[in-house]
């Protein structure tokens, strides 16, 4: 079988491929119309985010059998059309759910101590103790939307805090010992931190906007490791201006170009919002990274080897 490679990636993923009996090619710089004019003669194709699997694509990929993401979202592929056509795909949450983990507790932590601003002072030759008094995470509700497996990684993340961790996802049956499932009443109701891990779809683009952030009954902080188009970025603005929102932590943000590769075209100018947003100091931004670890890079490319040699192998 003969796979096509469009982004680069741990290189175990080829070298393993390779000892599996798999060929290999790599093309990173073509593009969509370009890899649409070869895709004919692939079996395989392993992406990240920078070429849109649409419809079109699909019906030139007539020898497709599979799509590898190394990645956890799939929102890049058109799965349903993939999935008639009877193309397995495979993409990779089990790879970087720690790090996605880890990297939403330390916003927190960051958060409640005022560690942006502090380092930002000292270094500036300020010295400000009182102004910059923290607050603890013990005693808090976490509230997640979104329990498969970055929600999970997440909450077992908590366990050595003395905090209430309650979950709310569509499915049935999701909590386990590290969250409790709620109803989304029980989630508004409760919490003091709220953070994302959902992926992006029509249930939840622009899900966090003003009627819903005016639902919480205490004012919470906000976390988003999970897709930048789920929270309303205006929306934030006020809830932030308002103190209805206490702080946020932002992995991810609306203005994101699908690739995930830049924020924004060059010849774009700033949004307003966000010129805001960037003034905060009760906000803190990393540039789509939260799953970006070097363990997550090798963790990732393996499951993907994993997944396609269980299948055809």
């Amino acid at each position: 079988m003969k796979i096509l490679h469009i982004d680069a990636n741990h290189p175990l993923l080829i070298n393993q491929l390779n000892d599996l009996g798999f060929e290999n090619e790599e093309n990173y710089t073509s593009t969509k119309p370009e890899i649409e004019s070869i895709i004919k003669e692939y079996d395989g194709i392993i992406i990240r985010s920078r070429i849109k699997i649409d419809k079109d694509f699909l019906d030139k990929a007539t020898n497709l059998k599979f799509i590898g993401r190394v990645g956890a979202g799939l929102e890049s592929i058109d799965t349903d059309y993939a999935e008639k056509k009877g193309i397995k795909l495979f993409s990779a949450p089990e790879g970087n759910r720690n790090a996605v983990g880890e990297h939403a507790l330390g916003m927190i932590l960051s958060l409640f101590n005022k560690l942006n601003t502090a380092d930002r002072q000292v270094k500036n030759g300020q010295w400000n103790r009182e102004e910059n008094r923290g607050i603890e995470l013990d005693l808090k509700t976490v509230g997640i939307i979104g329990y498969g497996n970055m929600g999970r990684a997440f909450a077992r993340k908590l366990r050595g805090f003395d905090v209430e961790t309650i979950c709310y996802d569509i499915k049935e049956d999701v909590e386990n010992s590290d969250a409790t499932q709620v109803s989304m009443e029980e989630l508004f109701e409760k919490t003091d931190v709220l953070s994302l891990h959902t992926p992006w779809t029509p249930l939840t683009n622009k899900m966090i906007d003003a009627k819903f952030i005016n639902k919480f009954k205490k004012p919470f902080w906000l976390i988003n490791t999970a897709r930048g188009k789920s929270v309303v970025t205006k929306d934030l603005i006020d809830g932030l201006q308002s103190e209805k929102i206490l702080g946020a932590g932002l992995d991810v943000l609306e203005y994101e170009k699908s690739s995930f590769e830049q924020l924004f075209s060059s010849e774009t100018e700033m949004p307003e919002p966000l010129k805001k947003l960037i003034k905060m100091d009760n906000v803190i931004l990393s540039p789509h990274i939260a799953g970006w670890t070097i363990e997550s890079k090798e963790k990732l490319a393996q499951t993907i080897v994993d997944k396609i040699k269980a299948e055809f192998c």
